[in-house]
């Protein structure tokens, strides 16, 4: 992904990763990719084992994320970095088309859950566990990266 922050200069890349907060936390910025198109993505501190593409939730007041497995509750985001523990990165909360974890096999344009896989979501029914705001574009196959569209998502009835 190429994303390009619009409107804004000195800003830390969307897929970069940093050892040091360069923004106060809960910052939000628009960007565009010659692929992807625009989002706008928040941004948060990391924790350990996240992925590009990971389901997290997070905590407003202090940017701290979780990546979200089932029974997590919360506004979420989708990791632009593989954003581990004690680094800053940028995380999509509004975009047309997003790269986004599953689980396992999942069929475009149905609801979507968080699942025992941490950061990945599935179609597949878990109490409790269900997504508002996030939809995939694109089947996906297995466990891997699919496109998805996403709209301010919250998990657990948030």
């Amino acid at each position: 992904m190429a994303y390009h922050i619009t409107g804004a200069l000195g800003y830390q890349d969307i897929a970069e990763t940093s050892t040091t907060q360069k923004h106060p936390l809960g910052t939000l910025v628009m960007a565009t990719d010659p692929v992807y198109g625009d989002g706008e993505f928040i941004y948060l501190k990391g924790l350990a084992a996240t992925a590009i593409g990971d389901l997290v939730c997070y905590d407003a007041k202090d940017g701290i994320t979780v990546r979200a497995v089932a029974a997590t509750k919360g506004p979420a985001a989708i990791a632009m970095s593989a954003n581990v523990a004690n680094q800053y990165g940028w995380y999509a909360r509004h975009a047309a088309n997003i790269p986004v974890s599953c689980a396992a096999a999942a069929a475009v344009d149905v609801d979507l859950y968080t699942t025992a896989t941490a950061g990945a979501v599935d179609d597949a029914v878990v109490a409790n566990s269900g997504i508002s705001g996030l939809v995939l574009n694109t089947a996906a196959g297995g466990a891997a990266l699919a496109d998805a569209r996403v709209s301010y998502p919250t998990v657990g009835g948030f």
